[in-house]
């Protein structure tokens, strides 16, 4: 109050603050009453001279996490694992990971990293959060903390450890279920995130570097952001200082609800820097309450490729204003395709729900089950469109990904091949060719790498993986495939297997 009272004092004397002005500081507590304290106001204006009297300021409300820190911290957990890895994958957990992902930079889940090692399996430890959501031991956490790992134990507040059993871990959502043999332990309420205001206050309790039950403060920054990866969760943005080791644990809101799973942070440096993401926790029970009923995670899935609506295509569109999501491709026999949607459609609401930015449909998606049944509201070609169906899963995609690539690999080259959907041709500038989403044998001891463009085969270019079979067939020693790599074109010899 002193150092508030005299920067006040001193703006007002500077003339930064107009005469008049009043501000009130208040601290008020979590789960009880805000004390009242004096406000803090200018002058009264001379009531003789008519003038209205000053109205007071709205009240600003600081809040007391001592009361959420005591009550639920003891239903923070400290998780720690053992585990393994190959040291050709492994410089670090910081290293590994930058190599494979080029959002690293910019996104970083924040998991203690192990130690270095070089040559065959490197055993690795990992320090991660957690929280008690049953009180017969059910635990959730990130299920980037206990990814391959062959022991976890989890360590209470009262210094007591169990080894803890993954239940089930679901890559897709970030959200890892684990079980302890324990009673009677204490438990967190759960709030809603759907209920999240932006700008509300927070609380997050974890293992930031292994110090356990770490409490820092901060305010909702934004909700619904989607990320460049492939989880589509809608995250929580915070302000809440966020470091290694902070991974799994809960945010609170000012009641003492937990809201989210504090997940990754936006950082240059490996640290925390003024951005932090949390799964929502509605996001997390879906998960929970799956695994716990069947031991596994299924998602929906809609089938359609989406970008961006910015104002050009508004304008080419006749939308008035650059919101929704629109359609680049549509997969074929996919609920999408079912649906009736088409490419070019402008998706504007599922069941009801806005959606401003593109990002916001496979978000609404992943909160849904498949089967779920659907109502789109499309713009297409200056007009509203509702079309309904059903949601399919996941899952069946990933079955027919496996069996073309299993039909792809068959290839004497060795390489998985799929065409290049209409936003990669795009942004290569390429009007035909076959991604190489996996190389092996000849092909990649020739040099070819996954993510190149395969673009022709002994000079006769390629437009589907029957044209690169055909080809390959004629051919009885090598062939000489032309790769698109970045910005140049190179041929690479490949003798056949």
């Amino acid at each position: 109050m002193r150092n508030t009272t005299t920067m006040f004092l001193a703006l007002a004397t500077a003339g930064v603050v107009g005469a008049g002005a009043a501000i009130a500081v208040q601290h008020s507590q979590a789960f009880a009453s805000p004390a009242p304290v004096a406000a803090i106001t200018a002058p009264a204006t001379n009531a003789a001279q008519g003038a209205p009297a000053p109205v007071p300021a709205p009240m600003i409300s600081l809040p007391d996490f001592s009361v959420i820190a005591s009550r639920n911290g003891p239903a923070v957990v400290n998780i720690s694992t053992v585990g393994s890895t190959k040291a050709a994958s492994f410089r670090g957990d910081q290293d590994a990971d930058a190599d494979n992902d080029p959002f690293f930079e910019f996104f970083r889940r924040f998991q203690q990293p192990g130690p270095r090692g070089r040559g065959g399996a490197v055993p690795t430890h990992g320090v991660g959060s957690g929280f008690i959501v049953s009180a017969d031991g059910i635990i959730l956490t990130n299920a980037h903390v206990v990814r391959d790992a062959s022991e976890v134990t989890v360590k209470l507040t009262d210094r007591r450890e169990f080894r803890a059993k993954v239940l089930g871990s679901d890559p897709k959502t970030d959200v890892a279920v684990l079980k302890i043999d324990a009673k009677n332990l204490p438990v967190v309420p759960l709030g809603r995130s759907n209920d999240v205001k932006v700008g509300e206050w927070v609380l997050a309790i974890g293992s930031p570097f292994g110090l356990e039950n770490t409490v820092t403060a901060g305010v909702v920054s934004a909700k619904g952001r989607s990320l460049p990866d492939d989880s589509n969760v809608p995250f929580i943005q915070t302000d809440v200082a966020i470091n290694p080791g902070n991974s799994g644990g809960p945010l609170f809101n000012t009641r003492g609800e937990v809201i989210g799973i504090n997940s990754q942070i936006y950082s240059q440096s490996g640290g925390y820097q003024g951005l932090s993401f949390s799964i929502p926790i509605d996001v997390a029970t879906r998960v929970r309450d799956q695994v716990v009923k069947t031991g596994k995670v299924v998602h929906a899935r809609l089938g359609v490729m989406v970008q961006e609506v910015n104002q050009g295509f508004a304008d080419s569109f006749d939308l008035e204003s650059p919101e929704g999501a629109l359609v680049a491709n549509v997969e074929r026999g996919g609920p999408a395709d079912k649906l009736g949607l088409k490419a070019g459609d402008v998706i504007r609401k599922m069941n009801g729900q806005k959606i401003v930015a593109s990002g916001d449909l496979p978000a609404m998606v992943s909160l849904a089950m498949p089967g779920d049944k659907v109502t789109l509201e499309v713009w297409r070609q200056g007009k509203t469109v509702s079309l309904e169906g059903k949601l399919g899963n996941a899952s069946d995609r990933n079955v027919a990904a496996v069996q073309n690539d299993e039909a792809a690999s068959k290839l004497r080259l060795g390489l998985s091949l799929r065409q290049l959907d209409p936003m990669e041709r795009r942004e290569s500038g390429l009007s035909s060719g076959l991604l190489i989403e996996d190389a092996g044998g000849a092909a990649l001891s020739a040099g070819v790498q996954p993510g190149d463009v395969l673009l022709s085969v002994n000079g006769r270019p390629v437009t589907s993986v029957g044209d690169v079979r055909d080809l390959v067939a004629k051919s009885s020693k090598s062939v000489a495939l032309l790769i698109q790599r970045g910005d140049e074109r190179i041929f690479i010899p490949v003798r056949l297997g």
